[in-house]
């Protein structure tokens, strides 16, 4: 899948309207049928089974949000053989829109931008529940997982579900990351997927939870890993491609420590180093060519970057820098694309300078939980993506394939311990003024 884009000077992009607030629309029959015929092919050739549980309590024509965790493109295709012939809307990222629109729309999309505070997001949600009497679809992750584990859940989730007030129910896919795994570059592997849909709230229960308890049913409802499944499962991935691309989820060396020096080919992620390698096996382990196998399990080795950059941050040592290709999202009607620029990130938070000095865009660390980071997003590349309501910035880096995974992991320690430090303050003023 592509994007449509443009090149555009950056003062023209600033010059363009802002793109006007449209209320969701409930998808009509035939574009939900449309959808669930053109899914079928692919469900047919991963042999798809799901599993109903508690989905009695659910009326029959009972809105309810819907929670699915987001593992590859089949996800869309899943719910939509689930939620058939129920009307639902679906909770969908702004850039998705980019040149379709008309159809996004008649589909029931409802735009966000990822990682960006959103209360008019809310407000249409309540209208496809409560005016619409739509369900909503939404992948609270906000984005694919690297690793194969679920990512992190917003702290406002709990709060948004009581504010709904309607059924929740979650979709959890096995088998949807084995088949297509976001660093393996859209090549997909044989394997069977399968999929379960339990009814987990009531409306009388999410009134009586607080949302910190909310949060912590959904926090166990998404604890997932999507390696220890295809070994527990004995599920053996036999093509020649599957550590092409692993570089980018395992960019740090466990035996020299150097970044970026990785490498994954066919079946060998090599470092360029010190020349150790590791073969990732036919069941989703790594596995030492020479020596001792530091990490065998991928998340755990994931997990140790994540503390290595935490122990930056803690140090203060943290920084990145990259010289990158521009692109922005202002309107629905192309990514503009408008030069080079640099950026950098550390505990202040991200800079976006260029073009000459007449950009310079800084986002602070509070400014959001996660970062909107994708790996060859749209063919494109790699990309790094922040911003705020009135533009997003695509920032797509040259020469280290790191960055990107370490600018993700970075921006939520960051926010971890800035949140930490501030809601602590918060607390002894509190204790101050008492």
């Amino acid at each position: 899948m592509k994007i449509k884009s443009k090149k555009l000077a950056y003062e023209k992009v600033l010059q363009l309207p802002q793109k006007k607030h449209k209320r969701p629309k409930k998808p009509s029959i035939l574009f939900r049928t449309l959808m669930r015929i053109l899914s079928e092919p692919d469900l047919r050739a991963t042999h798809f089974k799901a599993e109903r549980i508690g989905m009695e309590r659910l009326g029959k024509k009972e809105p309810c949000l819907y929670l699915m965790n987001h593992s590859s493109f089949i996800d869309l295709k899943i719910a939509s053989k689930l939620l058939y012939p129920r009307p639902y809307n679906i909770v969908c990222t702004s850039d998705g829109f980019v040149g379709k629109e008309w159809l996004m729309r008649n589909l029931g999309c409802i735009p966000t931008q990822k990682f960006v505070p959103d209360l008019t997001l809310i407000r249409d949600m309540m209208h496809a529940l409560k005016n619409l009497r739509c369900s909503v679809l939404m992948y609270p992750e906000a984005g694919y997982t690297f690793d194969g584990t679920a990512t992190l859940l917003p702290t406002s989730l709990g709060k948004c579900i009581k504010m709904l007030d309607v059924p929740v129910v979650m979709i959890r896919t096995h088998g949807a990351f084995a088949r297509d795994p976001l660093y393996n570059n859209l090549q997909l592997r044989r394997v069977d997927v399968s999929a379960e849909m339990e009814y987990i709230l009531s409306p009388e229960q999410i009134k009586a939870l607080s949302a910190t308890e909310i949060n912590e049913i959904l926090d166990e409802q998404f604890s997932f890993d999507g390696f220890r499944w295809q070994k527990e499962n004995d599920i053996h991935l036999t093509e020649g491609f599957r550590a092409d691309g692993l570089e980018r989820v395992l960019y740090k060396c466990p035996h020299c420590k150097a970044e970026g020096r990785l490498r994954g080919h066919g079946t060998l992620l090599e470092c360029g180093a010190c020349g150790k390698g590791y073969e990732l096996t036919e069941l989703g382990e790594m596995r030492a060519t020479e020596g001792e196998t530091e990490f065998a399990h991928i998340p755990a080795w994931y997990a140790w970057q994540r503390e290595a950059v935490r122990r930056e941050i803690l140090e203060k040592s943290y920084r990145m820098e990259a010289e990158v290709e521009i692109g922005m999202l202002v309107d629905t009607k192309a990514l503009y694309m408008i030069g080079q620029g640099r950026l950098t990130h550390d505990v202040l938070g991200f800079h976006l300078t260029g073009l000459d000095g007449r950009l310079d865009y800084k986002q602070a660390p509070l400014a959001s939980y996660s970062l909107n980071a994708d790996y060859n997003w749209y063919e494109i590349g790699d990309v790094i993506s922040i911003g705020n309501h009135a533009a997003l910035y695509y920032c797509f880096p040259k020469g280290d394939g790191s960055l990107v995974t370490k600018a993700r992991l970075a921006t939520e320690e960051i926010y971890r311990l800035y949140y930490h430090a501030t809601r602590t303050a918060e607390e002894e003023i509190r204790k101050k003024t008492d």
